[in-house]
């Protein structure tokens, strides 16, 4: 079916694209590999490794884990940073048919417990660094970690080492691409604990044809800098289109101006991956100046709007086109903008080829609204999720006859682009990672001074957002912001430590007694618009 934004693909692009459906993750992997046997797959800092190397590496990391007892459908916790130990551990789980199960090391113990307890993982394979955090939480006795060391002993004793796994065989596994879930993604939800996002072999690579056909990105000539989290669903997005294109992805481990100047100098890198605040921190450097950026070609922005003067500037300054879009966990990325002229700068662009999408009214879910008009927005297409993990009440939520609905409010003008303007979940975006109120505020009641609290976010120009937490104590208690502020320290990952923590005598409350955050969070707007003037 034609949809009005079709006219607005680039020459030669389709429509739709043809997705096979019985292509695995490490079916990709390995044609890469057979394609471009000697090209640089990865460059992570003093280890550097051709296809070849990397597909050996991977193969003998798989054979180990095989003899560990890992099987088909099993679910593998990977707790590791940016690095080519997670990227072999990637691959190694996908040639065994396992189910990787993401974990953010920001994670602490309570978030830990919860993940690993709602996938019910046999293994972590980990960093050395979350030892103490594995140690900590209950399920330990169930759980065995692989612990990759930080001096690469174990990597190199391994994966590198052909006499440690040379008489083992690997098994013939099987994978229905169509059925068969890759990656188990966590992502938060305003009524509870985090849901784990089954994402199959046919979502992923689906995806990844997407959006390489969309850019008509080249083989073998891609260099991509990864700035974002590997464990991200961006970040991992971008390990599949690098390798898919047999390009190379120069691992950034924590994002550094320095490292970054001497990455872009050494490497001239093509496409380029960050939150906003990269861009914002880049732009506002002395250090990087504009001969640094003119190896880019496409940059993309995820996790959260980039303010129009940032990308007009940093489009200026590099010659590069910052192409904005639109994902989230359960769908990967649905819309971009189309290179070229054709780009709208403040919209999320068109849908990627093969994808079909609706504004909906919000009080109607079967009505379709009229261009222009506000609503929310439902998606279709091959990289729709399978479902949440172990939830078929939030599945049946969000998925009806092949439509998610995205729970984020949008906008369709009258040429066919689409517009973000606001949020139907109760979100907060800062710096790049979601963060769901209710579990800070879940910690936060745990203080035993707390009476009642209330967690929001408010704009932030450099984070997009910053936590906001406001507290009425107990009567007889007295606690300080400093002190709340390192209560959740120890019990949350530091992105999702309220950055301001206000008391107040009461909160505002309806009728029926619900904490009225929208008038807290006009407040604060408010305050910013007084400030401005």
């Amino acid at each position: 079916m034609k949809r009005k934004w079709h006219d607005l693909y680039p020459s030669g692009i389709p429509f739709e694209v043809e997705i096979p459906t019985d292509v695995s993750i490490y079916d990709s992997f390995e044609k890469a590999v057979n394609n471009s046997p000697s090209t640089t797959a990865i460059i992570d800092e003093e280890l550097t490794m051709t296809y070849s190397e990397l597909k050996t590496a991977t193969d003998r990391l798989a054979k180990y884990l095989h003899t560990k007892g890992m099987k088909k459908g099993d679910h593998i916790a990977v707790m590791l940073p940016n690095s080519a130990e997670y990227i072999v551990c990637y691959f190694a789980l996908q040639r065994l048919g396992c189910i990787q199960v993401q974990v953010n090391i920001l994670y602490q113990s309570s978030e830990l417990t919860h993940i690993l307890n709602d996938c019910s993982a046999k293994w972590i394979l980990c960093d050395d660094a979350q030892i103490p955090k594995i140690e900590a939480i209950e399920l330990r006795a169930k759980i065995e970690p692989i612990v990759f060391d930080g001096e690469r002993k174990f990597f190199r004793n391994v994966c590198l080492n052909e006499s440690v796994t040379e008489n083992i065989q690997l098994p013939d596994v099987l994978i229905d691409p169509m059925e068969n879930v890759a990656i188990v993604q966590y992502t938060g939800g305003t009524t509870g604990n985090a849901k784990g996002v089954m994402l199959t072999h046919h979502n992923i690579v689906g995806n990844v044809i997407q959006n390489c056909v969309f850019y008509s990105l080249r083989k073998k000539e891609e260099i991509t800098l990864g700035n974002t989290p590997m464990a991200h669903v961006m970040g991992l997005s971008y390990i599949n289109i690098t390798f898919a294109l047999s390009g190379t992805y120069i691992v950034v481990k924590r994002f550094n101006i320095q490292k970054v100047k001497e990455l872009l100098q050494k490497y001239a890198p093509t496409i380029f991956i960050g939150a906003p605040t990269i861009y914002i921190a880049l732009l506002n450097s002395d250090e990087i100046s504009d001969e640094d950026l003119k190896s880019l070609k496409i940059c993309t922005c995820g996790t959260a709007p980039l303010p129009l003067e940032v990308i007009k500037e940093f489009e200026e300054r590099s010659g590069a086109q910052i192409m904005e879009g639109y994902g989230m966990t359960e769908v990967l990325v649905t819309h971009r903008n189309p290179r070229s002229d054709k780009k709208k700068t403040g919209s999320i662009g068109i849908p990627l080829p093969s994808t079909d999408c609706k504004i909906v009214d919000m009080d109607d879910g079967n009505r379709e609204v009229p261009i222009g008009e506000q609503g929310e927005l439902l998606i279709k297409g091959p990289q729709v999720m399978k479902g949440y993990w172990n939830n078929p009440e939030e599945t049946g939520h969000v998925l009806r006859d092949g439509w998610l609905s995205t729970g984020d409010m949008a906008v369709m003008d009258d040429e066919g682009y689409f517009y973000i303007v606001g949020r139907k979940k109760d979100l907060i975006i800062a710096s790049g990672y979601n963060i769901y109120p209710i579990e800070v505020e879940n910690v936060v009641y745990e203080h035993p001074a707390v009476l009642e609290a209330c967690v929001f976010g408010v704009p932030d120009s450099y984070r997009g957002e910053t936590v906001k937490c406001v507290i009425v104590p107990k009567e007889g208690y007295e606690v300080s912001a400093e002190e709340m502020t390192a209560f959740c320290k120890e019990r949350l990952a530091t992105y999702k430590v309220p950055k301001l923590v206000e008391f107040r005598d009461s909160l505002p409350k309806t009728a029926v007694g619900k904490i009225m955050k929208q008038q807290l969070m006009k407040e604060e707007v408010m305050k910013l618009d007084k400030l401005k003037w």
